[in-house]
């Protein structure tokens, strides 16, 4: 068998589930990176490996995304350091992207014609506004405002053809007739919002090993203030907190094979862990691929990922999603009667290719810091503890990007992003209930670790999940269900300095 008939035959058994990840080890190594040759793939295969010991640092763990890695100061400028290894001609479309990436979206007609077309409704008048200081959202605070977090609509199917589509991954989701796929609390002059949100929280008391106690706050959501009458009966919504920005040129740099390779759908092995990709259309190959991003994996690329925010977040169109008019429905006839950015002169949409072009660069190239303390005893104890309470089974800590990666800087680098972005049941807890492509209410993508323990120093909080319920990294691992109730009743039963250790290697990351 050629090796690339090998590498199509086992990414189509992972899919099928009829190899686990232990499975594929009695094959080629890495038959599926064909990016490799054989003599590669064995010493990539090597390095991968997990630690044997956990008396010192990995080589290289202190560089998160190898020769892209910032080492400027942990400061709250931490996330928007550009990649290392970009050339002079490079920093300047960075810092272009930048300005285009804060660029604030005045409403149509303007005096400002580069800058017109801002929703009609909007959750932000720019990127940064959701992504402050390229860090994490948080939940709406107790006067509403919820710069940073937005809330998904959907309705179950209602005809055979949007099953059909939903199936065949060419539909994610079906959104409300009326309010479309989001929330927007925001809208042009003239213009009614279409509401805002809520949250109330119930404390929940969690009893840990040692004679600790912890309290879990669940989440309420109300949406008031319906501008456009009543949603559908069956609407189904879903929090979301903008996630950091960086290192997001290299997940687009991993492998596919890597991450079909993760899946374990039937959980062959036995180990209670069965993740499965989000398969989900890449508008512009117009193919059926891995998703990557977002919290539920629903978009592949960053040029996707970044038209779709430019739309629904913004109501910006771009080549990808073209109406100018954003997230408006049909039945929102005012809004469809407001006038847009389109100009001729700058062509067909609102936010042209050297506009996108300039912001997928900058998100593609926000580099991860450095790792802290890599070998302090205490982070190298909690280290062990995160991979001994199978942490490590879906934050999987490293991977060698591709050769064949779109940008060369991000190619043939060992990175460490601790995820596998494939699809996990994460229990009733966390549900939002709402399925979106491949992912039921109850899954959710593995999130990666890089960096999260510059939350506080970036973003001034250290909220975490998806909806921001989470204070502190001990709630969010408390909140853990389902495939990953194993690993987190292991952290309840550790003794208050190994949970301690956990937390301080985490606050490493």
């Amino acid at each position: 068998m050629k090796p690339a008939t090998l590498a199509i035959s086992v990414v189509l058994a992972l899919l099928a589930g009829l190899f686990s990840a232990a499975a594929l080890a009695g094959l080629e190594a890495l038959a599926h990176r064909d990016d490799l040759n054989a003599a590669e793939r064995k010493k990539v295969a090597s390095v991968l490996q997990p630690p044997a010991s956990f008396s010192k640092p990995e080589s290289f763990e202190l560089m998160t995304a190898g020769a892209t890695t910032s080492r400027a100061s942990p400061n709250r400028d931490a996330f928007s350091h550009s990649s290392a290894n970009l050339s002079f001609e490079q920093e300047r479309d960075f810092k272009l992207g930048n300005g285009l990436f804060r660029k604030l979206w005045v409403s149509s007609p303007s005096s400002t014609q580069a800058s017109d077309g801002l929703g009609p409704l909007f959750n932000a008048r720019s990127c940064q506004r959701c992504h402050l200081k390229d860090g994490r959202g948080r939940a709406p605070r107790n006067d509403g405002k919820a710069d940073t977090f937005l809330i998904r609509l959907s309705i179950p199917p209602q005809t055979d053809a949007e099953r059909d589509a939903i199936s065949r991954h060419r539909m994610l989701a079906v959104p409300d007739p009326v309010y479309g796929g989001q929330l927007q609390d925001a809208a042009v002059p003239g213009l009614a919002a279409e509401g805002r949100v809520r949250v109330g929280y119930r404390e929940i008391p969690v009893r840990l090993a040692g004679g600790e106690t912890a309290s879990l706050r669940e989440p309420a959501y109300e949406i008031e203030k319906l501008g456009y009458g009543p949603m559908h009966p069956d609407v189904m919504i879903s929090p979301r907190v903008a996630t950091p920005m960086i290192g997001l040129g290299l997940l687009e740099a991993i492998h596919e094979g890597d991450i079909l390779a993760n899946a374990d759908p039937q959980d062959r092995d036995g180990d209670g862990i069965s993740g499965r990709p989000n398969l989900v259309l890449d508008e512009t190959a117009d193919k059926i691929v891995a998703g990557r991003y977002g919290w539920k994996a629903t978009q592949p690329t960053i040029a996707q990922q970044s038209a779709h925010a430019f739309s629904g977040d913004i109501g910006i169109s771009t080549q990808i999603v073209a109406s100018p008019w954003g997230d408006c429905t049909d039945r929102q006839t005012a809004c469809l009667s407001m006038p847009n950015g389109v100009q001729k002169r700058l062509g067909a949409v609102e936010a042209p290719k050297t506009v996108t072009d300039l912001v997928n660069f900058y998100a593609a190239n926000l580099a991860v810091p450095a790792r802290r303390e890599i070998d302090d005893p205490q982070v190298l104890r909690g280290k062990r503890v995160f991979h001994a309470s199978g942490c490590a089974a879906c934050h999987r800590p490293k991977y060698v990007t591709s050769r064949k990666a779109a940008q060369p800087e991000h190619r043939f680098q060992l990175i460490w992003p601790y995820t596998d972005l494939i699809l996990h049941d994460m229990g009733e807890g966390l549900a939002d209930n709402r399925p979106v492509g491949n992912a039921t209410g109850r899954e959710w993508r593995t999130a990666p670790l890089w960096g999260i323990g510059l939350t506080e120093t970036v973003s001034g909080h250290t909220e975490l999940l998806h909806d921001g319920r989470a204070r502190n990294l001990l709630e969010a691992i408390l909140w853990h269900g389902g495939e990953a109730e194993a690993a987190k009743q292991k952290i309840v039963g550790l003794q208050p300095d190994e949970r301690a250790a956990l937390l301080r290697f985490l606050e490493s990351l």
